[in-house]
This record gives C-alpha cells, structure tokens and sequence, in this order.
C-alpha cells in the first residue's frame, strides 16, 4: 500500500516537472504584472516616451517582454476594437459608440491618464513669423488665411503649406477638431508619413509649417529631438488677439503647458481591455506610479499624478 502510494507521488512529481519545465521553455508563460509578453500599441506621436517606459520597465523586470507598435490614432483604436491588442496608448478617450462597441462585446475598458502633452507648431529656420496668435493660428487651418504675407504684409515668404505626420495621425484629429469650424483640413495640407521626414521637409521649405507632438521635440537628453530642434523653429502662441509685447505668446514648454499658457493642450491617456492582472496591467501600473510618471516628467510632458515645480527667474 505504502509502496503503490509512494509511485503515485512520484509520477505526479515527475508529471508536474516536465509541465514546468514545457512552459518555461517550448511554451508561453502565464503572464503576470511583471512577466510574460504583452503587446502595447501606441500613437506615433508618442514614441518617444513610450520607449523610455518600455526599456526602464523591462530593465527592473527581467522576465517582462512589451513589444511596443507605434500607428496613426485610427490604426491604434481599430487594433482594440479588433482584439489584435489589449493596451493602446492615445490623446483621447473613448468615443460612445466605442464603447458600445466594447459593451456589446461585454468587456469593460480601464481608461488611465498618464501626462498632459501639446501639439507644436514648427517653421522654417529662416521664417520671420514664429510668433503666432490663437486668431491667426485658427485662420490658417480653417483656409481662410492661406499666404504668410497675409499674417505679415512685410513677409518675402509665399503661399503656406500645412504638413501633417499622417492624415489619420492624433496631430492631424486635434486640429480639426480643435482649431477648424468645418471639421475639415484645407486644400494646402500634406501628409509626409513620418515624423522625421515632416521636420526634414519644413527644414527645406521655408513657405512650410509643420504639426507635430511636443514629444518629439521636448526631451533634451533624446538625441532625436535635439537634432529635430536644431533644424526648425517652434511658433510661440497667444491667445490675446492683439499682444502687446512678446511675453504674451508661449512655447510648448513644460511650465507653460503645466501652467496652462500653452493653448495647444492635450491630455495622454491609456485604455486597457486586458480584463486581468496580467503584464499589460503591470506595465500601465508602471507608468501611471512613481518611476513612470518621473519618466514622464523628465520627457518634457506634464506627469498627471505628480506636481510639477515651478520657478520664476527674473
């Protein structure tokens, strides 16, 4: 009896080893907030950051593997509609018949803030206009103000030309829904498919101006953005129609967009159907805790949980 009892155990023993041993090799291991693979899809416009937050979370986790896939906005929201990712990362939050599209399918979504971000605006090096007011900003993506010397009548420079990252990129959905009547782009907008091939083309274009995430332009340790900054210049705005000094408009700095002087603001969000405590959730923990919102805050952006200090020097 003892000896039949003794071979059972031994058999589930040796049973439950060569299952360990087939998930932590041949097969794909359980996930958990801080390991596993996950998949997390992101807006272009936030690459930047999201990199940084991928490589100091894979960093600290050693067993954590997230893929990050950067799309225009509407590639992003079409993959969790699909189930093709469970964690995207977007400027917005859901739409209604998004998330009756979610209900339908009962699965809840967890909408997170992670940072305040801004759209900037960037010219030509050689532009004398870099100082905009939030009037003359809105004329020209509605299409009623289309030539520079419109907006300067000592201007040399010709007909404007609006260049975008993608059509369908976040960038392009924020101005016409926030800077047009109409909902629509003018005639005299692009698309130039990437973000640097829309500085490379404002840097060679003088008539240009470029809209683009501040992400990619506000980390002075990223090398890219340094190079981005060299070769254009960023529009200060106003949204006093007739500014009396310089001091009125502002950059998409920091301070400025934590302050609420930048007028072109938004808000970075991220929307997780996971629907367990699986690595995805541990990754949008991370980001929303402590360490990630340091990243944040590092990047330029405004973190949304951690107060930014602000220090006024005369």
């Amino acid at each position: 009896m003892k000896n039949n009892l003794f071979h059972k155990l031994l058999l589930l023993a040796f049973a439950g080893s060569v299952f360990t041993a087939c998930n932590q090799s041949g097969g794909q291991e359980v996930s958990t907030p801080t390991a596993g693979n996950v998949v997390v899809t992101a807006d272009e416009s936030f690459q930047p950051i999201i990199e940084s937050q991928i490589s100091t979370f894979e960093g600290i986790y050693k067993r954590a593997d997230v893929e990050g896939k950067y799309k225009p906005e509407g590639e992003a929201m079409n993959d969790l509609l699909n189930d093709s990712t469970k964690i995207v990362i977007l400027s917005r939050e859901l739409t209604e018949t998004e998330k009756a599209a979610f209900e339908k399918k009962k699965r809840f979504p967890k909408v997170t803030k992670l940072a305040v971000d801004a759209v900037a605006l960037v010219v030509n090096k050689s532009n004398p206009d870099s100082l905009l007011t939030m009037d003359q900003v809105k004329q020209i993506f509605s299409g009623t103000t289309t030539t520079w010397k419109a907006l300067n009548s000592k201007s040399t420079l010709e007909n404007i030309t609006i260049v975008f990252d993608n059509n369908n990129s976040s960038t392009a959905r924020y101005v016409r829904d926030s800077l047009t009547v109409s909902k629509k782009l003018p005639g005299n907008t692009f698309a130039s498919n990437s973000h640097k091939a829309l500085i490379d083309y404002v840097a060679q274009n003088k008539n240009a101006i470029g809209v683009i995430g501040v992400n990619w332009i506000s980390d002075s340790d990223d090398t890219t953005a340094v190079n981005f900054t060299k070769q254009v210049k960023v529009i200060g705005i106003s949204t006093d129609p007739n500014p009396a000094t310089t001091e009125s408009y502002y950059q998409p700095y920091q301070a400025y967009i934590a302050q609420g002087t930048y007028p072109l603001r938004r808000n970075l969000y991220v929307i997780n159907v996971e629907g367990r405590a699986g690595l995805g959730t541990g990754f949008v923990s991370f980001i929303a805790g402590d360490k990630g919102q340091r990243i944040i805050l590092k990047s330029g952006l405004v973190p949304a949980t951690m107060p930014v200090r602000v220090i006024g020097v005369k």
